[in-house]
């Protein structure tokens, strides 16, 4: 089995990157973006189909298909569906499922895995849902990976069943190689998945493929990305003091790739607009709180803003919740805009994926439309069906 450096040699060019006829405007690029407005980077979207109490799944991923039109009526570059398990206040466990709803809903945006937990799949299987995402959105669809597996140990085991759940992350970059060997159906002659093709894939015939993402928190993915020419995703939202680490990793490690010639890094932004500050702040707090409370083993749907702000914190609780507020940009459009701005500049990241953790989709959808107000992003109306 080809180890991670036989994969960057083999990338190559996905999705939108076939090179255009002669004559023919060129392919939008698969990775890169084009910022709208006055925005520094391109703007995305980060969705956890979060669940507010008193609330249901349905109502929020019906919630998911109301903001990836809005994004993609305002200019937002790409949509993503993160992945976790056993999360009461999380309703998005399976990213691939979602994405086929959300491409039947929308008509030019970029619709991905922020990111699909690899661990806790076979690479088969991962090829084959992501080569139908593809075929049902051509050009369209992002497959961003992780190693973590997105939930705690015993619902890691019981994703992964017997043999598999002490799996150590060095099995990472072998399953990766193994999901682009499937992806490109070019396992070598005489290996045992010579004969065995991801369907929908090339075996088919010429066709393009999701650009692959490795999303991380750490220096592993970082140094990763970097080796084999890939995008970066860094989670900022939830491990801002590494942030700038993992990207100087990233950028000095990395080596031109057919998927790409230079670096692109994207970093995951808790972002909450409201019309005030004050609004803003409670919304947050719900985020805080419902964090809080997964730290502790008690995870729940989002508590109202009411709630939160009724709830007693202990003096180390508070200190949490605090540091976990420092870490969010929130506060009025222009509040928000300022610092997104800020921090794009400090990051020198390519591109800003804001997630709205909120207690209710009217004020997630409200956030982005604010945001995209106060960056004069393209006005448009969400389009049909």
């Amino acid at each position: 089995m080809s180890d991670h450096g036989e994969a960057a040699r083999e990338a190559r060019p996905a999705g939108g990157a076939q090179e255009p006829e002669s004559g023919a405007a060129p392919a939008p690029h698969p990775v890169r973006g084009t910022a709208h407005g006055t925005a520094p980077v391109p703007l995305s979207v980060l969705d956890l189909v979060t669940v507010g109490s008193g609330s249901t799944a349905s109502a929020s991923l019906r919630t998911s298909v109301a903001l990836a039109k809005l994004a993609e009526a305002r200019g937002y570059r790409r949509h993503w569906v993160a992945e976790h398990h056993s999360m009461p206040g999380v309703a998005s466990s399976s990213p691939a499922v979602i994405l086929a709803h959300l491409v039947a809903h929308t008509s030019r945006i970029r619709l991905g895995s922020g990111g699909v937990m690899l661990p806790n799949h076979a690479p088969l299987a991962v090829a084959e849902q992501f080569g139908t995402l593809e075929a049902l959105a051509p050009g369209r669809i992002d497959l961003g990976l992780g190693r973590a597996p997105g939930t705690d140990g015993r619902t890691a085991a019981a994703l992964r069943g017997p043999g598999r759940a002490e799996e150590g992350h060095d099995e990472f970059p072998r399953r990766l190689a193994e999901l682009t060997r499937f992806l490109d159906d070019d396992f070598p002659d005489g290996h045992p998945y010579a004969r065995i093709h991801a369907v929908p894939g090339p075996v088919q015939g010429p066709a393009g493929r999701p650009p692959l993402w490795l999303l991380g928190s750490s220096g592993f993915s970082a140094r990763l990305a970097g080796e084999l020419g890939l995008p970066f995703a860094y989670a900022h939202h939830f491990s801002a003091a590494g942030t700038l680490p993992a990207l100087d990793l990233y950028r000095q490690t990395f080596r031109p790739s057919a998927a790409l010639d230079a670096p692109y890094a994207v970093i995951g932004v808790s972002a909450l607009a409201a019309d005030t500050a004050a609004e803003a702040r409670a919304q947050a707090l719900t985020g805080a709180l419902s964090m809080l409370r997964l730290r502790a083993g008690r995870p729940g749907l989002i508590p109202t803003p009411e709630e939160a702000a009724a709830y007693d914190f202990s003096p180390p609780e508070r200190e949490f919740a605090d540091g976990w507020l420092a870490n969010v940009v929130h506060g009025t459009p222009d509040e928000v805009r300022a610092g997104l701005d800020a921090l794009a500049a400090r990051t020198g990241a390519d591109e800003l994926m804001l997630t709205a953790n909120a207690h209710g989709g009217a004020a997630r959808l409200r956030s982005y439309e604010l945001v995209a107000d106060a960056y004069g992003m393209p006005a448009g109306e969400p389009q049909g069906d």
